[in-house]
């Protein structure tokens, strides 16, 4: 049960809630309004406490507090089971694995958990403060959505709410004339994100051939005689792959089962192709024109012009058929 697996799903949403805050600035004016500096917000992750007793602790209070301050940190302080958003348990899906295109991998539905961060700002200055605070709220509607890829193995990405719960103010201007006044915003948010488990190959449980034997008689003590055996494969009813044989020569309509193309020498009798969506099987070739089945397995049969793209079916595009695509079957008998 408790195999090793490690999607650092956690650890992606600390980073990408902290990606929103790492590109503030304050700008600083004179008297006639004319901005003198301009700040990029110093950003750190960490408990605040920490950052506070930094700089009480400094030897140097004559030091220019704009090295210091404002400064913000942030830490991820909890995480809750969200019931609200609790998922079938035994539900599944399945999707091809990026690396190689061809492995099918399935993971369970994932599990809504959420996680707590406390974002802290610490100024020197009020007007500071209110500066990094407006660049902040009006975002928060209360929610912002971070899209994060949760799962890269199976591509899984997600949009993520991030919710601002509440914020609160403490000014810190206790003390003697030689302590540093610090003014601390405190802002609460909830990231409501997923976690997933293990991910496993499912290629191996495909079915790629079924068998059905006929059987003639009513003795079934396994003297019946074997009539016929029916063996049939998956077969993909379009292309995956992206090869182009070649192009329509003359319009075609509808009714028409002769198709007129600039190069029939790519094209094999027995074959199937594909036009905008439409399967043709084809049944016999003389010079560039073919004789065909029009609209096989439940394609729509549709008119196409010159110019058209004619793309092969071959077994590459079997071994490419995506999930809950529609396929049609090779079928022989024995």
């Amino acid at each position: 049960m408790f195999e090793y697996f490690y999607h650092e799903i956690l650890r992606k949403t600390i980073i990408s809630f902290g990606t929103l805050f790492n590109n503030i600035s304050i700008k600083h004016t004179n008297s006639s309004d004319n901005v003198v500096s301009v700040m990029k917000v110093p950003f750190a992750y960490g408990p605040t406490q920490k950052f506070l007793a930094r700089l009480n602790q400094s030897p140097d209070l004559n030091k220019s507090f704009s090295i210091t301050l404002p400064r913000i940190s942030f830490e991820f302080t909890g995480l809750t089971y969200d019931p609200s958003r609790k998922l079938t348990t035994t539900q599944t899906f399945i999707t091809k694995d990026k690396n190689t295109g061809t492995e099918i991998k399935k993971i369970y539905m994932p599990v809504p958990y959420n996680m707590q961060f406390e974002l802290s700002i610490m100024s020197l200055l009020n007007d500071d403060a209110l500066q990094i605070i407006e660049q902040i709220l009006p975002y928060f509607q209360p929610a912002y959505n971070l899209t994060v890829s949760l799962v890269d193995s199976v591509q899984e990405k997600r949009d993520i709410p991030v919710i601002l719960e509440n914020v609160t103010m403490q000014d810190e201007y206790e003390g003697d004339f030689s302590t540093r006044r610090v003014l601390l915003y405190t802002l609460r948010f909830t990231a409501k994100t997923y976690l997933f488990g293990p991910v496993s190959s499912v290629s191996k449980d495909i079915i790629k051939s079924s068998k059905i034997s006929y059987l003639t008689g009513t003795d079934t003590n396994n003297t019946t005689t074997r009539e016929v055996v029916y063996t049939a494969s998956p077969r993909a009813i379009k292309n995956y792959t992206g090869i182009v044989l070649t192009t329509v020569a003359k319009d075609f309509s509808v009714s028409e089962i002769l198709v007129n193309v600039e190069d029939a020498s790519g094209i094999t009798v027995g074959t199937y192709l594909e036009i905008e969506g439409e399967e043709l099987f084809v049944k016999s070739k003389i010079g560039n024109v073919l004789t065909v089945e029009r609209g096989r397995d439940g394609t729509t049969i549709t008119s196409h012009l010159r110019g058209e793209e004619i793309k092969s079916i071959t077994q590459s595009d079997n071994l490419l058929i995506e999930d809950g695509d529609n396929f049609g079957f090779n079928g022989s008998t024995q």
